[in-house]
């Protein structure tokens, strides 16, 4: 089976490297680099404590996590996989007692969660945050963060070495389909193009201008994003956290990343997003105040969210041979989205862990 994959971002390389694997002829199709758009520039925290809306996307994301560590284990962790835990702490009694009823919400579906202190996480765990002693810490053991460019490309090496082939530095600029209507090529910018049996419509922020190639409605929310990479040799913390009005965490080993939902809600006001998220983060890590010269770039992307918030995975029956795989959390989901996905593409079988997650709700 012939299969184009657009876009290599997270979810697409996992789609195509299980592909390629199981003997798929597998062409990546990118404008632009591998891991060079939203999967570098994501906040990557590898969790399901943030996924509670539904029991079912609690679950997807939990096999999500759990599929990580398989991946880890077959194409080694080396630079992209950080299974360090993760901490959240709040500041008002309000915002509190929210957290608090999520712990026991999260302990009620079998979900590792702990319950410490500012004072013993300081202790035992990130001697550099300033947390007030008593303040209750929340601490999920089994979550982690990813560094999503390093994982694309190896994805995207193993899957060459399985045989696929890449486009990348041209963008896909038509779907050509058969009489029957079923998808038979991909035109590029460059104009030539790719004969395929199948197309996997992994485009991110773009998938709406994708799927409009074919006539498919795919309705995305806009939802800009801010973040923030520090200089910051030796880095001061270990592992992902949520503090008051602020997201930190490692990014290696002389760079942190910083991203807030309060300074997203100010994007596109006069408010410098750099120096807010600088801000925030020197309250929590006083050592950090060396001058925010120290922020080394700051890059706004559209978030890939369809518009009722959830993952639009699979088939479209309109148009046979067209896939979506369009998500946000596509940190957390692309291990396992790309391995159900995969199957259900050289199979037609789907997975229960995708119902209520198909493509077909967007149908016109």
């Amino acid at each position: 089976m012939r299969v184009a994959i657009i876009g290599t971002g997270v979810l697409g390389a996992c789609v195509g490297w299980n592909l390629a694997r199981a003997g798929a002829q597998v062409t990546f199709i990118d404008a632009a680099q591998p891991g060079e758009g939203v999967s570098d520039w994501s906040f990557a925290w590898v969790n399901a404590s943030n996924k509670t809306v539904t029991k079912a996307y609690f679950d997807l994301n939990v096999a999500g996590m759990a599929e990580h560590r398989k991946l880890a284990e077959d194409i080694g962790s080396d630079g992209w996989w950080h299974p360090t835990g993760h901490l959240r702490w709040v500041d008002d009694p309000v915002a509190q007692d929210t957290l608090m009823q999520l712990v026991d919400l999260l302990a009620g579906w079998d979900y590792r969660v702990e319950v410490t202190t500012g004072a013993e996480v300081r202790r035992r765990l990130e001697p550099a945050l300033a947390v007030p002693d008593e303040a209750p810490v929340v601490l999920y053991p089994d979550e982690g963060w990813v560094h999503g460019r390093h994982l694309v490309e190896r994805l995207v090496g193993r899957a060459a070495a399985a045989g696929a082939e890449h486009r990348f530095g041209v963008a896909a600029r038509a779907i050509g389909t058969a009489s029957d209507g079923s998808v038979q090529a991909v035109t590029l910018s460059d104009g030539t193009s790719v004969a395929v049996d199948a197309v996997v419509n992994a485009a991110g922020p773009d998938a709406s201008p994708i799927a409009a190639l074919l006539g498919r409605w795919l309705p995305m929310r806009q939802e800009p994003g801010a973040v923030a990479r520090l200089r910051c040799g030796p880095v001061p913390i270990r592992r992902a956290m949520h503090a008051p009005h602020i997201e930190m965490r490692p990014n290696g080993d002389s760079s942190m990343v910083l991203h807030s939902r309060e300074v997203d809600a100010l994007i596109g006001t006069s408010a410098d997003p750099s120096a807010l998220l600088y801000e925030y983060a020197c309250r929590v890590i006083p050592e950090l105040g060396g001058g925010r010269e120290q922020v080394m770039l700051t890059r706004v992307s559209n978030r890939p969210i369809p518009a009722d918030g959830f993952p639009s995975v699979g088939a479209v029956p309109s148009v046979p041979g067209y896939f979506e795989a369009v998500s946000h959390s596509g940190i957390t989901l692309g291990p396992v989205l790309g391995r159900l996905l995969a199957t259900e593409i050289l199979t037609g079988q789907r997975d229960a862990l995708l119902a209520g997650f198909g493509a077909e709700r967007f149908e016109l």
